[in-house]
């Protein structure tokens, strides 16, 4: 990949050389040609000094990139040697023309007006020099009216080159910052999500602690509820020791070489990576306002609060449950609630009252969570949707359990986003 694009910039930087090359030869050949041509009263035929000129003042063209002024006044210069040698002025007329073009293009306009004064002054000297077989009125109108064609186009020509550079270089600036910005965010979401993650653990060490005290209190009076207590000590233990490896995971992408690029922010509903509408449940490390250190983390049993608060904003939000249920691991259960919480919030904010449904399908391998919403009366149907960072969020949550997130408009108006998850190790 970064072969061809090497490839592709060495060709970007020899083509102003190629397109000069193909141009003086053009030029040169035209002169030649031309000149074998009769020409007009006054004028002697091309001869082999004619020819020699007729090369130079073509081949300095090579430089005009490079050096507009100085080829500008060579071309002129072996112009007015041309005329001056008795030669069809004619021949030789446009690399001049070409050299004003360029400094008109890249020089300032005191420089640009002084080389079109130039070609005008050549132009009537070459009239001068047949003035018995030429019409002045003709050769002054000539003289003024074609460099002062080549000197608007040429500064039209600078003046949109000068846009499309500034316009290049804010193009860069924006994806730079867009790339900082989505960075950012993306660091900031899973800051967030491990503490969650670190909120879940905690819970499931609080959940071992009591176990295991009531075990050890009900040991010598009631076995079968100590050993009970054991297998939901195991159980918690296998759950806690899996969330800490998913958080430990997150919190090290990006050393070692382990971690991905971040992705660029999608053109998808905007999310602002995961602010929370829902008053009573803080979004922000899964911890309660309230103060409840150890309360455990939102699942698929405070679903039915969150799309009871949908519905109170304005929003008819239905949700449908396919397939047998499988308890589901409380951070995977978390990944699933909090997904679906965006999702809705991108309908509150973007769609307006509208209709929305939450679809959760329990297959044999996979979890699947649909949320789909249709075309508000709020929404615009003729604009995309604005660009934001929350899927940054979704998938980074839906990626730490193995999972995917896709988001993109329906085509029957409105909006989904499609959570896929592996099918839980819990049982």
């Amino acid at each position: 990949m970064h072969a061809g694009f090497g490839l592709l910039d060495r060709l970007g930087a020899r083509r102003p050389l190629v397109v000069d090359s193909l141009l003086a030869l053009g030029y040169v050949g035209a002169g030649l040609l031309l000149g074998q041509e009769q020409p007009p009263a006054g004028w002697r035929s091309m001869d082999l000094t004619g020819a020699v000129l007729t090369a130079l003042v073509g081949l300095v063209l090579l430089a005009r990139r490079i050096a507009p002024v100085e080829v500008f006044a060579a071309s002129s210069t072996l112009w007015v040697v041309f005329i001056a040698c008795g030669y069809w002025p004619v021949v030789n007329s446009m690399p001049p023309l070409l050299g004003l073009y360029t400094v008109a293009a890249t020089r300032r306009r005191r420089t640009s007006f002084l080389c079109t004064g130039v070609v005008t002054g050549i132009w009537v000297y070459a009239g001068i020099g047949n003035i018995d077989n030429s019409s002045m009125p003709t050769v002054i109108a000539q003289a003024v009216l074609f460099p002062a064609v080549v000197l608007v186009v040429g500064r039209g020509s600078g003046a949109l080159a000068e846009r499309n550079r500034q316009l290049a270089e804010l193009t860069l600036r924006l994806r730079e910052q867009q790339e900082e910005n989505a960075l950012r965010a993306l660091t900031e979401e899973r800051v967030r999500i491990a503490r969650e993650l670190h909120d879940v653990v905690a819970h499931h060490m609080s959940v071992v602690a009591l176990q295991a005290g009531m075990a050890s209190y009900v040991f010598p009076t009631d076995p079968a509820a100590s050993r009970r207590a054991l297998d939901t000590i195991a159980e918690t233990s296998r759950e806690a020791l899996e969330e800490m490896r998913r958080m430990l995971v997150l919190l090290r992408v990006g050393q070692e070489g382990q971690g991905d690029a971040p992705a660029a922010p999608d053109s998808g509903h905007d999310t602002d990576s995961g602010h929370d509408t829902d008053s009573g449940h803080d979004t922000d490390g899964g911890q309660d306002t309230g103060g409840a250190a150890y309360a455990p983390a939102p699942g698929l049993d405070l679903l039915d609060g969150l799309l009871e608060r949908v519905r109170g904003a304005g929003v008819e939000v239905t949700m449908d449950v396919a397939g047998p249920p499988a308890r589901l691991p409380q951070g995977t259960a978390l990944c699933v609630y909090r997904v679906v919480q965006e999702a809705l919030t991108n309908v509150l904010k973007h769609a307006g009252p509208t209709r929305a449904s939450v679809a959760i399908h329990y297959a044999p391998h996979s979890l699947v969570v649909c949320v789909t919403n249709e075309q508000g009366a709020e929404s615009a149907p003729d604009k995309g949707p604005s660009p934001g960072l929350g899927l940054i969020g979704m998938r980074e949550r839906a990626k730490i359990y193995g999972g995917s997130v896709t988001a993109g408009p329906r085509a029957l108006g409105g909006f989904e986003v499609r959570l896929t998850l592996p099918a839980p190790t819990t049982v």
